[in-house]
């Protein structure tokens, strides 16, 4: 039908929009710019248009425009999705986990401006935001099955492969957690060396900052063992079903993209263009994530 393909291309430009909201939300932690409007929410320096523009107040300013226009953008998706594919079933699930998100995340980045907020809470921020992303993700993928073009209805998924896709879902959610951690701690060069703290030699982190930021290591580091040995399971089990196959050869190129790229930022000492990167890749894994769960939950068994 002709409104299908006007809510697809409508679908695809709100993910590219959340996703915009995602790495405008890294760039302003990045770059130290979360006051370049000081203490005023929806304005900016008391002002609705702010004169005086600085670095900082164009990368907060801007953040602040794309995050309200794409959320009308998100609104108006999930409604549209709704009355159009409210028969499927995960449809009205997804379009208001995308709104509520999307909210909360605003709410809490208008909250640290305000009044300021603890760095464990903050490193819940980006998390957040990622919610929103996936299920826009999700919805934006339902609007395209629609025309069952592939085979994502017809996958059979074994009970070892469910536990594995689910569990590793979770636990990537908290190797994220960890890395905005990292960020809002600004513990990303409190270990100068890679893979080890300092000099390359193994001895326990000694402040809570090295603690930190070896944690995430860890984490980030059995994640990608993780995800490589599902790959191997599903290349090796999985060769009949396409989007399986494929999908899990990608997740697990793009944990070892973001793994190497977390690499490089602290060789490069926070490089920017590579620290932006690196927040795209666990962007983009977790969504691929959160769709094959959407899979595992369809699938009967294998």
């Amino acid at each position: 039908m002709q409104y299908n393909r006007f809510l697809k291309w409508f679908g695809v430009a709100s993910t590219i929009g959340m996703l915009a909201i995602l790495l405008g939300g890294a760039l302003v932690t990045k770059t130290d710019s979360g006051m370049g409007c000081g203490r005023h929410w929806p304005g900016c320096n008391g002002q609705l248009i702010p004169d005086e523009i600085t670095a900082e107040v164009l990368i907060e300013f801007s953040h602040r425009l794309v995050t309200g226009g794409v959320g009308i953008f998100i609104v108006i998706l999930a409604v549209w999705s709704w009355k159009a594919l409210g028969h499927i079933r995960e449809t009205k699930f997804l379009a208001s986990m995308a709104v509520f998100f999307l909210v909360l995340q605003a709410l809490i980045g208008a909250a640290q401006v305000l009044w300021g907020q603890g760095d464990f809470i903050l490193a819940l921020h980006f998390g957040i935001s990622l919610i929103s992303f996936a299920a826009v993700f999700l919805l934006t993928l339902l609007i395209f099955e629609v025309d069952q073009k592939f085979d994502a209805d017809k996958v059979r998924i074994g009970a070892s492969l469910r536990f594995h896709t689910i569990a590793v879902t979770v636990y990537s959610y908290f190797v994220i957690y960890t890395g905005a951690l990292v960020r809002h701690t600004n513990s990303s060069l409190v270990c100068s060396d890679w893979p080890l703290c300092r000099n390359n030699e193994f001895s326990l982190p000694s402040t809570m900052y090295e603690w930190v930021q070896m944690g995430h290591r860890l984490a980030a580091a059995f994640i990608l063992i993780w995800v490589g040995f599902i790959a191997i399971k599903a290349i090796k089990q999985y060769r009949d079903q396409r989007v399986i196959y494929w999908g899990w050869i990608t997740a697990f190129l793009l944990v070892l993209a973001q793994a190497t790229t977390g690499m490089i930022v602290v060789l490069t000492r926070l490089n920017l263009y590579v620290a932006l990167l690196h927040s795209l890749f666990i962007t983009l894994l977790f969504g691929l994530l959160t769709y094959l769960v959407l899979l595992v939950s369809r699938s009967g068994p294998k």
